[in-house]
């Protein structure tokens, strides 16, 4: 117990949290839109550089196909599962809306815990990122179609001509999903000489950015609770309750496959994480019926501070002291 709260005093950690009592006290901090833009391309391009520089020196086997697949069906079951459960408190669109988000990942969680990892020295391998940008698309998709049917099978208006492909097409073409994928690529690519020669742009500034990134997330995620309150405890404890769920499922089905700490960690909180960027984009042209008051704040105001400040050391916790590591 004593490690896991020892955990809880990562330096950008406490940056988030700083930004949360921002909000919570009515202080005028924000960080400028720009500023906030670049960082997160900043962020990105490093994770999805080093984590290619990295896979360079792996072989292609079966954990990293095995991997590639679950990361692929997580995104594809989870939905389904949300989306039962949700379509008895909230109508058809909003159903699928918030299932897409939950089946789909958020980087900057996925980022935040590989900081973790590297406050706590522990490694993990490069074809981690291809998985996190292997499960953006799927779950998007897979909340439309269940909106589709359901919308059909009801007899419900479902968007505009041409809505699917819409939103398929943006699913799988997003910058977020494009950037890390390219970054990966060029890491690949590039020599380790060439590598070391930009290391202090991909690894030595990166804690500093991230400090500050949280810092903007913190901000943003206060902003969203109170919106929350009005929508009733069903929501507020499906968003924090649910992704654990989801997270422990990943876990268990990834210790199947690898026996790495820090694999085990970053599947855990793919697992639990829940889209804030893309499927709102996703959705916004696509289901404008959706209401991104529901979904929006329940993955940003409720889902990411909870894997942030609990999920991540609790996951460090599980792993290294109940699981069986070989």
């Amino acid at each position: 117990m004593a490690s896991l709260l020892e955990n809880l005093t990562n330096p950008a950690l406490l940056f988030f949290i700083l930004g949360i009592t921002a909000v919570q006290i009515n202080n005028d901090l924000k960080i400028p839109e720009t500023s906030s833009k670049f960082i997160s391309i900043y962020l990105l391009l490093s994770i999805g550089f080093k984590g290619g520089n990295e896979l360079s020196h792996s072989t292609v086997d079966l954990e990293i196909m095995g991997s590639l697949l679950l990361g692929v069906l997580l995104a594809s079951a989870v939905p389904v599962l949300a989306f039962f459960l949700l379509k008895q408190k909230v109508n058809i669109k909003n159903a699928g809306a918030i299932a897409a988000s939950y089946g789909s990942v958020s980087a900057v969680t996925f980022v935040t815990a590989i900081s973790f990892l590297d406050f706590e020295g522990v490694l993990f391998d490069g074809y981690m990122i291809a998985v996190m940008a292997s499960m953006e698309a799927p779950a998007i998709v897979v909340g439309i179609l269940l909106i589709h049917l359901y919308c059909r099978k009801n007899q419900e208006e479902f968007g505009a001509p041409g809505a699917f492909s819409s939103v398929f097409n943006h699913s799988i073409n997003n910058a977020s999903v494009l950037l890390i994928l390219g970054s990966l690529v060029i890491g690949y690519l590039a020599s380790d000489q060439q590598a070391e020669g930009i290391k202090p742009f991909t690894t030595d500034i990166f804690k500093g950015f991230l400090a500050v990134f949280l810092l903007d997330m913190g901000i943003r995620a206060g902003s969203q609770l109170g919106s929350m309150r009005e929508n009733g405890p069903f929501l507020v404890l499906f968003a924090a309750l649910l992704p654990f769920c989801n997270g422990l499922l990943a876990l268990g089905l990834a210790s199947l496959l690898t026996h790495s700490i820090g694999n085990l960690l970053l599947f855990a909180i793919l697992g639990a994480s829940a889209s804030y960027i893309a499927v709102p984009a996703a959705f916004k042209n696509a289901v404008p019926e959706a209401n991104p008051g529901l979904y929006l704040p329940m993955a940003l105001g409720i889902t990411f501070p909870v894997k942030i400040i609990v999920g991540i050391p609790f996951y460090y916790y599980l792993i290294k002291n109940v699981v069986v590591i070989a």
